[in-house]
């Protein structure tokens, strides 16, 4: 199959509309911490590497870096999740106030921790990751605040993000009232999923799975492009979903419509230095694309470029609107 072609001033002119689209995104709020070093010698207390840190960094992960894709490509994401009551959760709130974030909807919640995942780097590649979470699902006083707050902000906005990392905030309850919600309004809902919850997103939008989670869901591995369609279009037709983009690494993407069309998009990616984050990317860009105009496909591809820029750079990246037009000059033949 033939790789689809775009408009290059029609794909101009979806992206001149990303400025200023108002996108809610539901999810796992979570702190992403970075100890960067190098490593000389070997521990003499274990056949471990010795990392000797020279600085600390943190970032936006989870819905976090869902909303800083959103604002570095000119939207206003709409931030609704939770944070604990502790050091990290200040800092994770202070980082989104610096960027100029909505936090309205975020909770504190002194009975959980925020999550943390903290990645040790030396010489440009991770050597360990230790995370600090809680799983359980939220409820009580924090989850109706949780409610009632997606009840005020969604009716401000153009499009809705579930960024579902299985860490509690995502639940039956929040899901159902969010896309309750969302429905009234006829907004887009595009989902990154994950395995626990699946049925829990019939008649969304989009959802953007990895192969890995696609073929777990549905009981097959995909191994081949016979494996891929039954998949794919298998979950499509399970959520009763408009689309369903199955995301492959270096095989590109695959799109599955409920029309029956199919679309794949060969990777565009040239160097790949580090995947962290790139599916929050995927989801960012095809939720804002199609609130901007587009069809499944143009924000598919737009998506695929944008996770082409962010894979080459170390850790959690966002793409601006000019890194997605440079991607797209260099692809035109």
């Amino acid at each position: 199959m033939s790789p689809p072609t775009f408009d290059p001033s029609a794909l101009r002119s979806i992206i001149a509309r990303f400025t200023g689209r108002r996108i809610l995104v539901l999810g796992d709020l979570m702190l992403d911490r970075y100890l960067w070093g190098r490593v000389d010698r070997i521990s003499p207390e274990a056949p471990v590497p010795v990392v000797e840190v020279e600085r600390e960094t943190f970032t936006l992960g989870g819905a976090g870096n869902v909303a800083a894709n959103l604002q570095a490509l000119g939207a206003e994401p709409v931030l609704a999740g939770v944070v604990g009551e502790d050091e990290d959760g200040a800092r994770l709130l202070e980082t989104l106030a610096q960027r100029g974030i909505a936090t309205a909807a975020v909770m504190r919640d002194a009975g959980r921790p925020t999550t943390v995942k903290t990645r040790v780097i030396a010489h440009a590649q991770q050597v360990v990751r230790a995370d600090r979470e809680s799983r359980a699902d939220l409820d009580g006083p924090t989850l109706a605040t949780l409610v009632d707050r997606l009840d005020a902000e969604i009716a401000r906005c153009d499009g809705m993000i579930v960024s579902d990392y299985g860490k509690g905030v995502i639940t039956a309850r929040s899901l159902e009232r969010a896309l309750g919600l969302a429905r009234a309004r006829k907004l887009i809902v595009s989902v990154d999923p994950k395995e626990a919850h699946i049925d829990a997103y019939r008649g969304v939008s989009i959802l953007t799975p990895n192969q890995h989670e696609a073929g777990y869901v549905q009981g097959r591995r995909i191994v081949d492009d016979a494996s891929l369609e039954d998949v794919g279009w298998g979950l499509q037709k399970r959520l009763d979903a408009e689309a369903v983009l199955v995301t492959r690494g270096p095989e590109g993407m695959s799109l599955f419509e409920k029309g029956g069309r199919y679309t794949h998009l060969p990777t565009v990616a040239r160097e790949v230095y580090d995947v962290t984050g790139a599916g929050d990317t995927v989801v960012s860009v095809v939720a804002l694309a199609l609130a901007a105009g587009a069809d499944y496909p143009t924000a598919s591809h737009l998506s695929n470029h944008a996770a082409g820029v962010v894979i080459r750079e170390v850790g959690t990246a966002a793409c601006t609107p000019a890194q997605l037009e440079a991607s797209l000059a260099e692809a035109r033949p």
